[in-house]
């Protein structure tokens, strides 16, 4: 028997190790079983949010119901977390005299080292794992040097060099399922098991599931994608993939988008004037992150990319990071954002950005703190890419933003969101205030002597100033 291990990577479509363990399985003539185990102490661990966990189980039970109508049977194990793991697919393994054990290769350095552990202690089973979490080979995009990139726009260079060099091609897994189901191998009698993780969830059925998001949301997208680089940094109007959540579970595949985008824009790849690269400069954004990940394994246990900035002793004001929580702040951007946050578990992008930045910078709050609030309530969480947006916004990272540029909240949200439709959906206590004054209301309610809005927490230009003298510190 063979099996194939889902991990990150709930997917059917373009799934190497899923075409592998079917491949080898007809041409050897055994059958191939699927397995996915939970591991909610350990999803604990890592803060994983509740609304991803919903969102992966009813992805899981997708894959469950396909499969096993593939006749391939799928077993749910369950564990507390890597090491109870390790121990189940070694015992499973001799259990089911088990040749072949097939898995996407997971990136974070306590998957690694869980993986490690698994195939040194298998006996009479092979593991085999594969890449399918990026589209160029993690690896492959290099300097002259032999390094990896530390600053995006080279490595974006090198990354189209290699993308267009050496192409990319899909896992035809969807093929090699069909093949099964006509073989003798395939079992027409098995049921599909329901898919139950104990552990907290929150329902996420607002996100419909990867079947739909394929047939009506990506090709819709994919009509009004010529206006992503406008529409994607105003967050009042649906101007985003909103694919990040698949991506992080591993529903769809990043290979089958590029490629998908290649077909409908032949030349993206040779032409960066084209207005559909903006999309897939965010594709590749993704891929940098998951590079750096893989070169500097040290960020998983969150380290500062730019270790000087280790001297940074954060006052970690417990008062205002829970009024930075709570969207209690006092700047509508920033309390609005919040709010979609902890109302939604998703956040859009330029948001991310904004609230990110005050809260490092205005409230001199370590960015550790924000990125685990966003793992605990982020539908679409990725370490890699969290942790360097997080970065980023902080000046930590790899080709951050500078610590003495600091966005300023009151102009963000009148540039992005310049007649306060966002806001108002997420601050309906501010509804009846003018686009000019709902940026920052406060004049206003203080001649009105209103207390219908929270006052500011820190006001901006002396939190500026104290942003630029503590990050100073670091240079002493």
């Amino acid at each position: 028997m063979n099996i194939i291990w889902f991990r990150t990577d709930i997917r059917l479509d373009d799934n190497p190790a899923l075409e592998a363990a079917i491949k080898d399985s007809l041409a050897n003539n055994r059958a191939v079983k699927a397995l996915f185990i939970s591991t909610p102490e350990q999803w604990k661990k890592h803060d994983r949010a509740a609304i991803q966990v919903d969102f992966l189980e009813r992805h899981v039970q997708l894959v469950a119901d396909k499969l096993t109508a593939h006749g391939i049977e799928f077993e749910l194990a369950h564990c507390k977390d890597f090491s109870e793991q390790v121990e189940l697919i070694v015992e499973l393994c001799q259990r089911d005299n088990v040749v072949g054990l097939y898995a996407n290769a997971e990136l974070e350095i306590n998957e690694v080292k869980r993986d490690e552990r698994v195939r040194d202690q298998l006996l009479g089973t092979e593991f085999f794992t594969f890449e399918a979490d990026v589209v160029a080979s993690k690896g492959e995009v290099r300097n002259k040097q032999g390094e990896m990139y530390k600053v995006f726009t080279p490595f974006k260079r090198e990354w189209l060099s290699v993308v267009i060099n050496q192409g990319f091609a899909l896992a035809d897994s969807k093929r090699a399922l069909i093949e099964y189901q006509s073989s003798d191998l395939a079992n027409g009698d098995i049921k599909s098991p329901d898919i139950v993780f104990e552990a907290d969830k929150v329902d996420s059925s607002a996100w419909p599931l990867v079947t739909e998001l394929r047939t009506e949301l990506v090709p819709d997208f994919y009509q009004k994608i010529a206006r992503y680089g406008e529409d994607r940094d105003i967050p009042s109007i649906n101007g985003t993939s909103k694919l990040s959540p698949y991506l992080a579970i591993g529903a769809v595949s990043p290979k089958r988008l590029v490629f998908q985008l290649m077909h409908n824009v032949p030349n993206i790849l040779d032409n960066q004037s084209v207005a559909e690269f903006a999309w897939l400069n965010q594709i590749i954004w993704r891929d940098f992150y998951r590079h750096l990940l893989f070169h500097f394994p040290a960020l998983c246990k969150h380290n500062n990319f730019n270790d000087k900035y280790d001297r940074l002793d954060w006052p970690n004001n417990p008062f205002l990071f829970k009024a930075w929580k709570e969207g209690k702040t006092g700047y509508p951007i920033v309390d609005a954002a919040m709010r979609q946050l902890v109302q939604t578990g998703w956040m859009h992008n330029r948001l991310r950005m904004i609230v990110a930045s005050f809260l490092t910078k205005h409230l001199l709050i370590d960015w550790r703190l924000g990125e685990a609030f966003f793992a605990q309530h982020l539908i679409d969480y990725d370490l890699a890419n969290n942790n360097g947006g997080w970065q980023w916004a902080a000046g930590t990272g790899c080709d951050a933003q500078p610590y003495f540029r600091i966005f300023n909240p009151i102009t963000q949200s009148q540039k992005f969101d310049p007649e306060g439709t966002f806001i108002r959906s997420y601050l309906p206590e501010l509804k009846n205030f003018s686009n000019k004054d709902i940026h920052f209301p406060h004049k206003v309610l203080k001649a009105e002597k209103s207390n219908v809005y929270w006052p500011a927490i820190v006001e901006h230009k002396t939190a500026r100033e104290n942003a630029l003298d503590f990050y100073k510190s670091s240079e002493k």
